[in-house]
């Protein structure tokens, strides 16, 4: 029996890499993305229906449990648009610095041709994104 797994994994022979590849493949796009994706809807579903529910009570409570549920909703949006913002600002400022990276290794690394411009790709990304989120992006009041 180990003389056969041993045959498998022998250098001239491919099928035990091949083998190893195609269930790990299997594994990860079978069985874990989808389920780390439907546990993670369970749980934004969940904080839905806790939120909601929290609302309702509060706004059944009395008139000034109406104002303080209309108050924590407009604290989540302010907190949420800006959690959006910030996250932008960040990606902006990523994407200009692998730009730059990119443009300084693609410079030493060839030469004689200036492929080092691809380098501007992610760092015009990111300009734009900041831009978005400096200039254009709706304030949060």
């Amino acid at each position: 029996m180990t003389n056969l797994a041993m045959m498998m994994f022998e250098p001239g022979n491919g099928f035990g890499l091949w083998m190893f590849l195609s269930i790990g493949a299997v594994a990860l796009f079978v069985v874990f993305i989808p389920l780390t994706s439907w546990i993670d809807s369970q749980r934004k579903e969940r904080e839905a229906f806790y939120k909601a529910e929290t609302v309702r009570r509060l706004t059944e409570s009395s008139g000034e449990g109406a104002k303080a549920a209309i108050e924590l909703m407009r604290e989540q949006d302010r907190m949420e648009r800006r959690k959006k913002s910030e996250g932008m600002k960040i990606g902006g400022l990523i994407n200009i610095a692998v730009g730059v990276g990119l443009m300084v290794f693609l410079r030493y690394l060839v030469k004689e041709e200036p492929v080092f411009l691809c380098g501007l790709i992610p760092g015009l990304i990111g300009v734009a994104l900041l831009t978005y989120a400096l200039f254009l992006a709706p304030k949060a009041e």
